[in-house]
């Protein structure tokens, strides 16, 4: 498989599928004829909900575009099973988006290499309040706060460090100022480590090489995708 990437013709037959907190990361970079459909954060609590929600927005969205672009990795294998039914499916070649924010698969595992034990946070997850952190307040009400801190000691038990990815899209310092109170308050070491565009703008305007996972009219994306470097093209009549 060579590179691939859409030209200027092709932009106005593309479409993005992404979740909130990617969509905000692409919206500097997307070209000006691509339209897309933000699907809900919350989705990926339950990937197979994820995976159906993703099907049926890609069917529907098959009959206006050639080739949809899908701003998730693989996600707890959510895209595992999608059907390029009538159109291309492009997906970055990652685990989850922690390595888009940080611009590539590789960028991830060397922060995993250096710091194995750590959450990362964006604006977009700060704002979404999907973690622990978030749910910290409700968790007080709900069961005190002696109780409380007992079951945050028990999910952040591997965790040492918490990181903020600056990808350099937005002003950070509430942003900052959250993560610092926060690493304090659960005694985790605070850190500011730089994220990266690379990806989303190559998923926005090619090249297509071998970190993503292309899917052609009538294949289906496997688990093997994302672990070899090239895909295996079926052939249809």
């Amino acid at each position: 498989m060579g590179s691939e990437g859409p030209d200027s013709e092709q932009f106005r037959r593309t479409k993005v599928i992404a979740c909130a907190t990617v969509i905000e990361e692409m919206l500097a970079h997307l070209p000006k004829d691509v339209e897309t459909c933000v699907l809900d954060f919350g989705l990926h609590v339950n990937p197979e909900v994820l995976r159906g929600a993703l099907q049926e927005t890609i069917d529907a969205s098959a009959t206006s575009a050639d080739t949809i672009l899908l701003g998730y990795g693989l996600c707890s294998q959510a895209v595992v099973g999608l059907r390029a039914n009538g159109c291309t499916l492009v997906v970055p070649k990652v685990d989850d988006c922690i390595a888009i924010f940080l611009g590539s698969e590789q960028a991830y595992k060397a922060q995993h290499r250096a710091a194995p034990g750590t959450y990362y946070m964006t604006k977009g997850w700060i704002e979404a309040g999907d973690s622990p952190f978030g749910e910290y307040d409700d968790m007080v009400e709900q069961y005190g706060e002696d109780k409380a801190r007992y079951l945050m000691g028990k999910l952040l038990n591997n965790y040492t460090r918490l990181a903020l990815i600056n990808t350099g899209q937005y002003e950070l310092d509430r942003y900052r100022d959250y993560c610092r109170c926060t690493a304090k308050q659960f005694n985790l070491r605070y850190e500011e480590i730089p994220g990266s565009n690379t990806l989303i703008k190559k998923l926005l305007h090619g090249p297509w090489d071998d970190e993503f996972v292309v899917a052609h009219p009538g294949e289906t994306i496997t688990y093997m995708d994302f672990k070899r470097n090239t895909r295996k093209h079926e052939n249809h009549r």
